[in-house]
């Protein structure tokens, strides 16, 4: 089995991406969040930085690109091949209403013409191995047939599904029979990314599609970082390393970014998942969102991990 981290906009950019593999290395594959190109075709000083090898050493990342004009694609992945990449992946997932109104993301999905056309240009014009990251349709789950006939004809690296429609979000369960119907006809391999919150989903998940060999974790894996050491290896969590982790994290953010608001930001966001992890954590957690310093962070931070046990079975996510 190999396994994958998710996309996360704002959360799993380069500064976690290498602290999350310094004290978890069980990740075959990082995707980038997303890489939106632009006309004057320049990347933006973040997007550059999050994929430069030299900020990336030793992980296997693959660039994610936002967009459904077929030039801009070919652009950016040409662009991203200078630099030594030799995959990029397609984002058809993101649900946002910013990128949907703008027919990106799963939002392409919703007009199956156009998305065949952008396949047929893309991959006539590139050299390179391009992943797909979808979800199940636009608006109804009766959309993923016509998907799967435009997916089946093209030699997709691998399809990365998340069993969800566009207005779903994140709510409802994944669409299992979706997932069926894709193990059963399509001809590019599968990976499969939704609800993987802890040991059990994940065992759950491989009793029903034991032919699937890659799964993509995303918000379970933030929440709790060594969930695919504990799915690999039986490693319980072990609450100095995830301190560790955090502070590394931390002073990354730190050394890049001026301002305390700024880099509580981000930290801030880490904790609206990571706060699942302990026991009891309500008071400790209002401790921290509230904290408008950076030592008074600090301190909230070091209290609750010096008061606090981690939960037994590693704090699975709720789904929230």
């Amino acid at each position: 089995m190999k396994y994958y981290f998710a996309p996360m906009e704002g959360i799993t950019g380069y500064v976690y991406r290498n602290a999350h593999h310094m004290f978890f290395n069980h990740i075959d594959e990082y995707v980038t969040p997303f890489i939106v190109p632009t006309q004057n075709r320049k990347f933006t000083s973040r997007e550059k930085n999050d994929f430069l090898p030299e900020h990336n050493r030793g992980l296997h990342v693959i660039p994610q690109i936002l967009t459904n004009k077929g030039e801009d694609f070919i652009w950016a992945a040409k662009e991203l091949k200078q630099y030594g990449y030799e995959e990029v992946n397609l984002n058809l997932g993101c649900p946002s209403p910013t990128v949907v109104s703008k027919g990106r993301g799963s939002g392409f999905l919703g007009n199956p013409d156009r998305l065949e056309a952008f396949f047929d240009e893309i991959f006539s014009a590139l050299d390179m191995r391009i992943s797909v990251k979808t979800r199940i349709g636009k608006d109804s789950p009766e959309e993923w047939g016509r998907l799967m006939e435009i997916y089946n004809k093209y030699p997709i690296k691998e399809l990365i599904l998340h069993p969800r429609v566009q207005r779903d979000f994140y709510r409802n369960e994944p669409n299992w029979e979706a997932v069926k119907t894709a193990v059963s006809l399509s001809k590019n391999p599968l990976c499969y990314n939704g609800n993987l919150f802890s040991m059990e989903d994940y065992k759950k998940f491989t009793a029903y599609f034991p032919s699937i060999d890659r799964v993509m974790f995303g918000r379970g894996l933030v929440a709790n970082p060594g969930l695919a050491g504990e799915i690999k290896n039986g490693e319980s969590m072990e609450k100095g390393r995830l301190k560790a982790f955090h502070d590394e994290v931390l002073k990354g953010y730190e050394e890049i970014m001026s301002g305390d608001r700024n880099i509580l930001f981000k930290m801030k966001e880490l904790w609206a998942y990571m706060i699942q992890m302990f026991e009891g954590s309500e008071k400790h957690g209002k401790r921290i969102r509230k904290s408008q310093h950076l030592e008074e962070y600090k301190a909230a931070v070091d209290s609750l991990f010096g008061e606090l046990d981690l939960k037994e079975y590693g704090g699975a996510f709720d789904g929230r």
